[in-house]
């Protein structure tokens, strides 16, 4: 009883590290936040354990997710990526990433921080919908829908209201982890 899990990530050993010690706890860092929204995006249409098992191509390649390197990055680059299988090889989300980098930094610019942005579409507070069990968890919100709105008029691409609800949930702004989770428990603790 005590190793109750959210559902999602019983498939595998990766899921069920990444569960336990990322999924839903709050992130404020913009270079981790710049990360999150690269793998989001990039999962787009795809399994997260893809891009999960990725993840370190992903680090190699766009420069340690330094949104400063990554929005430098030149066509020659998406040219030499499209060839890296370390990485999805999909042109609009390699030229996404690099677009989202340079949208990042111009928000990161006028706010102060990516971050203070974005938790500002919580006020600043984690929202804890409290579920108990996948089916109570919606894929799209009102506030998934607004941030994806307001993303895409500064420039974002790859990033609609499914990915952002998915990124607000990875980076702890929603808490949907089921009520008795082991997860849910570590944190609330």
């Amino acid at each position: 009883m005590d190793n109750i899990r959210c559902t999602w990530c019983l498939g595998s050993p990766e899921y069920i590290h990444y569960h336990d010690t990322e999924w839903g706890i709050p992130v404020y860092d913009d270079p981790s936040l710049f990360e999150c929204i690269v793998l989001e995006s990039a999962q787009a249409g795809l399994s997260w354990i893809t891009i999960l098992r990725k993840r370190e191509g992903y680090r190699a390649v766009f420069n340690g997710f330094d949104p400063s390197k990554v929005a430098k990055m030149t066509r020659d680059d998406v040219e030499r990526l499209l060839l890296d299988e370390r990485i999805v090889r999909h042109r609009a989300k390699i030229e996404a990433t690099i677009n989202n980098a340079q949208a990042f930094l111009r928000i990161a610019d006028e706010f102060g921080s990516f971050s203070q942005y974005y938790w500002g579409f919580s006020d600043h507070k984690v929202i804890d919908n409290r579920v108990n069990g996948l089916a109570e968890v919606p894929a799209v919100t009102e506030l998934s829908t607004r941030l994806a709105k307001d993303l895409k008029k500064r420039g974002f691409k790859f990033l609609g209201p499914t990915t952002c609800y998915a990124f607000m949930q990875a980076t702890g702004m929603v808490n949907d982890h089921i009520a008795n989770c082991v997860a849910r428990k570590a944190n609330d603790a």
